[in-house]
Order: structure tokens, then C-alpha cells, then sequence
């Protein structure tokens, strides 16, 4: 089957990854109040050909938001990425709140402006990335560390081929020190975050609702706003071509395609928050947040 055909029947549907009460890793196909489950484990593959659409089971769904399945089954990450890329500056929000944290501002303003976009590999084997209810970590040598919520965008063999909800966790006083230090402002262990699954969209020339709301550990907001791709300087078609111009990015790979969300200069995320973002159509993807102390030197365990 190929591509067009593939698309059209999960056109808008919702795919996940979720582990079973015997420990084997399964596909979902979600629409409306119901899943079915899939044999397969390859979500890659069934959003690619959906030939795999056979369920050995059909499930409800117990919320449409985060899309919680009724136990054992347990949600992952929707995707395990082979590589995990990341667009910079690709909002006016975020070019602006770039500039205030740099000593080097007119950077970020050029690159705004800039043909080409600021293009950075955010992780690798998914060896940095958590799914839905995961913690995400600050790292132990930073002092200001923000979510960034953005559209995330799948790659296939022939170019994209679903979206999903991230999180860019990054330390902003870090990479605001000097534009070089960016990527240990944005990878360390459990600095991204993907779910709560992958939308096939009926069109890519749609736009998506983007919101964050942080929380304390008394359930208190400490923010709370909200964006939309339409406020996107760059087009999801411009930030992969220039992803995949002479970079052999393996299908399965994500892209992330920058934030117009920044938190105020006085938020910065603690043990005990938690950070919802949520896009309609896609869905809630919640973290908790856990203190640097408590994040393992090893590498993750296979998600």
C-alpha cells in the first residue's frame, strides 16, 4: 500500500505504543472512544503502509485527553526515534526571549531573519527521551530550566508522516551564557518528552493550538499560556527539507519544530511540577518533573 492510500485511512487517527499486561509491546489505533490493538509493535510501519490494521483486540478509551486505555495496558512513548532533531527561534516569542537571556542577542535576531534555520540534534536512539508520565529532569548544573512546548513531526521514508506533542526541556541560563553551550542547555538525560501518541493529519497545511500549564506540588498554577503554529515563521516543509538536505536521517525520526512558548524569567521548573501540554487533536502530555539529583547517570531503560 503505499503512502496516499496509507494516509487516507488513518486520516486522523491516533497512533500509540503501549505495553500489555504480559510485558509485550503493542500498537493502538485510536478514533473516538475506542482502540483497537494491534499484533504489531512497529508503529513506524503502520502508520507508513497500514497494512497492519488487524486488531486482536478493541479496547475503550478511558481519556480522550491523555489517551489512558483501561489496565494492564500501560502507555509509552509513542515513538522511539532513531534521532531526534530540533528547530530554534522559529517564533517571534521565542527570538525575543532568546535575546533577553543572551549576552550575544543579535545572534538569535539574525537567525530569526535568516534563511536558513537554526537546525540541532536533540538526541539519539531515544536514549534522552521519556513518553506520557515519565519524569523529565533538570540538569544538576543549572539554575533555570523552562519547558518548551512544540509540534513534533515524524519522519517517514518518503518525508513526514505524522505529528505528536514535545517538550524541548532546556536550561536557558545555560545556552543564554553563550550560544555555543547550546547543546548542554538542551541535551541531558530526560530532556525530552514525546506523546501521548502520533497524529496522522488530514492535511499538512493545517495549524495546531499549542498550550503549557505548569504546576507546583500544591496543584498550583505557576503558568499557564497558549500559541499556535500560524505563528510559526518557517513551514514544516522548509525545517525538513533543510533537516534532510545532505543527512542521512533515518525514517522514524522526529523534528521538532521550535516553541512560541516561554515561560516568565521567574519560572523555573522544580522537583514536585508538573508540565501539561496539550494539543487538541493530538492530545495531554503530562511529566512530572524530578529534581537533577534524582536522575540516573545510566542510560534509560529501553522505553
Amino acid at each position: 500500500m503505499d503512502q496516499t492510500n496509507a494516509n487516507r485511512m488513518l486520516s486522523g487517527a491516533r497512533v500509540a505504543r503501549v505495553r500489555d499486561g504480559e510485558g509485550r509491546v503493542c500498537t493502538v489505533v485510536a478514533r473516538e472512544a475506542e482502540a483497537m490493538v494491534l499484533a504489531t509493535d512497529d508503529v513506524l510501519q503502520t502508520v507508513q503502509s497500514a497494512n497492519t490494521l488487524e486488531p486482536i483486540r478493541t479496547v475503550p478509551i478511558l481519556d480522550a485527553e491523555t489517551l489512558e486505555l483501561p489496565k494492564p495496558y500501560e502507555l509509552l512513548v509513542p515513538i522511539v526515534p532513531p534521532e531526534t532533531w530540533a528547530a530554534g527561534v522559529t517564533y517571534e516569542r521565542s527570538r525575543a526571549a532568546r535575546m533577553d537571556e543572551s549576552q550575544v542577542a543579535d545572534v538569535y535576531e539574525l537567525v530569526y531573519k535568516a534563511e536558513r534555520p537554526e537546525l540541532f540534534l536533540k538526541d539519539a536512539a531515544g536514549r534522552r527521551t521519556v513518553g506520557p508520565g515519565d519524569t523529565i529532569a533538570v540538569r544538576t548544573d543549572a539554575t533555570w530550566t523552562v519547558p518548551e512546548p512544540e509540534l513534533a513531526v515524524v519522519i517517514g521514508c518518503d518525508g513526514p508522516v505524522a505529528v505528536t506533542v514535545a517538550n524541548d526541556v532546556s536550561a536557558r541560563d545555560i545556552e543564554g551564557a553563550n550560544p555555543l553551550y547550546l547543546p548542554q542547555a538542551k541535551i541531558y538525560g530526560r530532556a525530552c518528552a514525546l506523546g501521548p501518541a502520533l497524529l496522522v493529519p488530514e492535511s499538512w497545511d493545517a495549524h495546531y493550538d499549542i498550550q503549557c500549564r505548569i504546576v507546583d506540588s500544591d496543584g498550583l498554577e505557576v503558568f499557564v499560556e497558549e500559541t499556535s503554529t500560524d505563528r510559526m515563521r518557517r513551514s514544516i516543509d522548509e525545517l525538513v527539507d533543510y533537516m534532510l538536505r545532505d543527512n542521512p536521517v533515518p525514517a522514524g525520526s522526529v523534528l521538532l519544530t521550535g516553541t512560541g512558548l516561554v515561560p516568565q524569567d521567574d519560572v523555573t521548573l522544580k522537583q514536585g511540577y508538573t508540565v501539561e501540554i496539550r494539543i487538541p487533536g493530538i492530545g495531554l502530555l503530562r511529566n512530572p518533573v524530578s529534581a537533577p539529583a534524582n536522575l540516573s547517570q545510566v542510560a534509560l531503560q529501553e522505553n
